[in-house]
């Protein structure tokens, strides 16, 4: 392939898909601080072997995105890589220390195109009406993950039957349902534009039905693994949520231990739903890479997190084919939804090549990113992006790299 003039001509040829480029809402590039684990430059390039042209990079680095200097270094730092479109989250609060805001105007004018402090949920509930108040007055969302560090306390996976089973401490459903309830409350209060990240539970997507219902102005993502996996494969099972019996691997792997935690089938069930019916708006791969060192230990010392970005089309493709969603409305959560959410244009000349056919099996030396931690590995999987356009600029095409 030689360019964007190119790309649908080849697609038709082979019966690839063609999409606009996909728009990731949550990834972590590490850099500035964990370096060993991702850098803006490799996990831009990761994206693009995802299919994703533009990324959202969370502040939860070292030190954390609170300064309008550190949003024009992620910006400078993106462009420079020339890989996918990485645009930068600020933190809500300085330090995301949960006592501060930083300056919000300020990082919205540097160019940060929302607000989270990530896994460090804002719990002072009166600082956070503030966020939302002051996100509204930039123009810009208030990313939440909800989650009622109270109630998970040293929880490492979802709490039910397989954490009992294992011996594990679990994290219950009603910690991310409890604070998705009172995120509401407080945008119903303050206003401003609240999205909820990684929606995980069957109570949490009813929650955000009934708030939307309500006429309340609010957006949800969900994750490919949360819309694939299960509790289960903490338990050594391979079998996607649709799948009977398959393989199974080692218990206790640590490539399993995310937050949100893997839920169960049903809650698998009640995501896709959620989808299909518009209750969440995008699917956003949550890509959470880590250097082997902060996963090759016990389970419970284990890091959070799965690489997400490159096995995301599989998934998605796979939940398809079990009946479980359609293919049009996932390409509309995984471009125009997000753009929504972000409050852009869906850029003219991104995109994206898949062949729905391609038989692979997910190897970590042939992983673009950093990081491997992904419990796909050894797993055989169907469906692959071929190539990648950013501004009418092919930066990614594996019909080239094989060949090389």
């Amino acid at each position: 392939m030689s360019g964007l003039a190119d790309l649908e001509r080849d697609a038709a040829q082979h019966g690839w898909l063609v999409s606009p480029g996909f728009i990731d809402l949550h990834a972590h590039l590490r850099e500035p601080g964990f370096e060993e684990s991702e850098t803006i430059a490799t996990g831009a390039r990761a994206a693009l072997a995802g299919g994703f042209t533009t990324i959202c990079a969370m502040p939860n680095t070292e030190p954390a995105i609170d300064s309008p200097g550190l949003v024009a270094e992620v910006i400078a730092r993106g462009a420079a890589a020339r890989a996918a479109r990485v645009l930068p989250i600020a933190a809500i609060t300085r330090g995301r220390l949960g006592k501060e805001l930083a300056d919000l105007v300020e990082l919205a004018a540097a160019g940060a195109v929302a607000f989270s402090d990530d896994g460090a949920p804002v719990s002072d509930g009166q600082l956070f009406r503030n966020a939302l108040e002051y996100a509204r007055a930039s123009g810009r969302p208030i990313f939440e993950h909800s989650q009622d560090l109270a109630l998970t306390a040293d929880g490492v996976m979802h709490e039910g039957v397989v954490s009992a089973r294992l011996g594990l401490p679990g994290m219950a459903a009603a910690a991310e349902e409890t604070a998705i309830a009172r995120d509401l409350s407080l945008a119903r209060l303050a206003g401003g534009r609240l999205h909820l990240s990684h929606v995980s539970t069957a109570g949490g997507v009813e929650l955000v039905r009934r708030a939307k219902s309500d006429g309340l102005a609010i957006t949800a993502e969900v994750t490919p693994h949360h819309l694939a996996l299960t509790d289960e494969w903490v338990a050594g099972s391979r079998a996607f949520a649709w799948e009977d019996g398959g393989d199974r691997a080692t218990p206790y792997e640590t490539s399993t231990k995310v937050n949100p935690p893997l839920r169960t089938a049903s809650d698998v069930r009640a995501c896709w739903a959620g989808l299909m019916d518009g209750t969440i708006d995008a699917i956003a791969t949550d890509h959470a890479p880590h250097a082997s060192t902060r996963k090759d230990v016990e389970f419970q010392e284990a890091a959070f997190g799965i690489s997400g970005f490159e096995t995301a089309v599989p998934l998605l493709l796979a939940g398809v084919a079990a009946g479980w969603g359609t293919w049009d409305r996932v390409v509309e959560a995984l471009t125009t939804g997000p753009a929504r959410v972000l409050g852009i244009t869906l850029p003219e000349n991104d995109r994206v090549v898949i062949d729905p056919n391609a038989a692979w099996t997910c190897d970590a030396a042939a992983l673009v990113s950093l990081g491997k931690n992904t419990p796909l590995l050894g797993r055989a999987l169907i469906g692959r992006v071929v190539a990648c356009a950013v501004d009418g600029e092919l930066r990614f095409d594996l019909t080239r790299i094989a060949a090389s």
